[in-house]
């Protein structure tokens, strides 16, 4: 069995920053590419950015491209979300989720991941 725990949400201004991780227990963390998603209120869940399991390969949703910058420490079984510049529409609960495919190099599609964390509130206001 997988878990994943994210933590570093909270309240921000828009324009301020945060850093959101997410680390794994239960499984060789370093052979699965990792995503995160989030979803706002009265909003299905949203792509925000992947991950590869070597680090190598990453995208990000167009709506934070430039603003948020997805890494992994595989030593240390743990992914990060820096989010900078944030936006009061960014405000949602983020996700991290492992990938069911070993070795694969991430996808933006949420059905390809088969473990979730708990989820973390960020809140950004105007």
């Amino acid at each position: 069995q997988v878990q994943l725990v994210e933590s570093g949400g909270g309240l921000v201004q828009a324009g301020g920053s945060l850093r959101l991780s997410c680390t794994a227990s239960g499984r060789t963390f370093s052979s699965y590419a990792m995503g995160w998603f989030r979803q706002a209120p009265g909003k299905d869940r949203e792509f925000v950015a992947f991950i590869s399991w070597s680090g190598t390969r990453t995208r990000y949703a167009d709506s934070v491209t430039g603003r948020f910058t997805i890494s992994r420490d595989n030593a240390k079984n743990t992914v990060s979300l820096q989010m900078n510049s944030l936006k009061p529409e960014d405000t949602a609960v983020y996700y991290c989720a492992a990938e069911s495919l070993q070795y694969g190099l991430g996808s933006p599609d949420s059905n390809e991941y088969n473990y979730w964390g708990q989820g973390t509130q960020v809140t950004v206001s105007s």
